[in-house]
């Protein structure tokens, strides 16, 4: 049921941290990888062809929509076709509400949510085409947040992003589900990366949060990677629409 050999998996965001992993992991279960971001994914995909897999690299700058059908036809092309989309790309500006401005709203709901959105149209069409025909079922993965559930502070873009992902997942979920295609998402909570080393060195924040998880340390890549083989493989078929934390339960706290 976890057996992901012969598909093919496009990850967006995927040259480091969180999207690696995710990466990595759908290869680690026999995936083939298209690697998408606007820098390249080369350790990326040096480590999934060491796993005897095929990968390959889709450069494209997500913070327009311009890209968004290349970027699908692209890994059709060149892996054949489209099996599973993790929608992980994402940025994040910070700044009191009060000061917030029209620029950092959008490039922010622009990447976050409006490229998602559409990646997620160009690559179900694909997949309701082809997989409605043969049986098999389309798998979309979205990345939220914890802020998908709580409202954070001076993050107003972000939290509105992800607040939109969640919704946007269940309403795919409501409207394919009939048409062969799964979508359900991930929330990561606090995951040890590049983009979290100053809240790893901020002694005082870092104590903060591990204070509040309460498996007691941060997250690692690979716990979302683990998550995201189940929401690809066959044996989350029966799961539409679900937001999965993976917070070593910060939120039951």
């Amino acid at each position: 049921m976890w057996d992901l050999s012969g598909k093919a998996a496009l990850v967006t965001g995927a040259n480091t941290g969180i999207g690696q992993g995710i990466a990595l992991a759908l290869a680690d279960a026999g995936a083939d990888i298209a690697a998408v971001g606007r820098s390249a994914a080369t350790e990326t995909v040096q480590q999934v062809r060491a796993m005897g897999r095929k990968a390959e690299m889709v450069m494209a700058d997500l913070s327009s929509i311009e890209p968004v059908q290349r970027v699908v036809d692209e890994t059709v092309d060149k892996l054949g076709g489209v099996d599973i989309l993790v929608n992980n790309a994402g940025i994040i500006r910070r700044n009191d509400a009060i000061d917030f401005t029209e620029a950092d709203w959008d490039v922010v709901l622009d990447t976050n949510l409006k490229s998602l959105f559409f990646l997620c149209q160009a690559a179900g069409r694909k997949m309701i085409a082809t997989h409605r025909a043969d049986g098999r079922i389309g798998k979309i993965i979205n990345i939220a947040s914890m802020l998908t559930f709580q409202g954070g502070i001076r993050v107003p873009s972000y939290t509105a992003s992800k607040s939109g992902v969640g919704g946007l997942t269940k309403l795919l979920a409501n409207e394919w589900a009939l048409k062969g295609v799964c979508v359900n998402a991930i929330a990561p909570g606090y995951i040890a990366t590049n983009n979290t080393v100053a809240l790893q060195k901020d002694e005082i924040r870092n104590r903060q949060i591990l204070d509040r998880i309460p498996a007691g340390r941060w997250g690692d890549p690979a716990d979302i990677g683990g998550a995201a083989v189940f929401l690809a493989s066959s044996a989350s078929d029966y799961v539409q629409g679900h937001i999965l934390a993976v917070d070593g339960g910060w939120l039951a706290r």
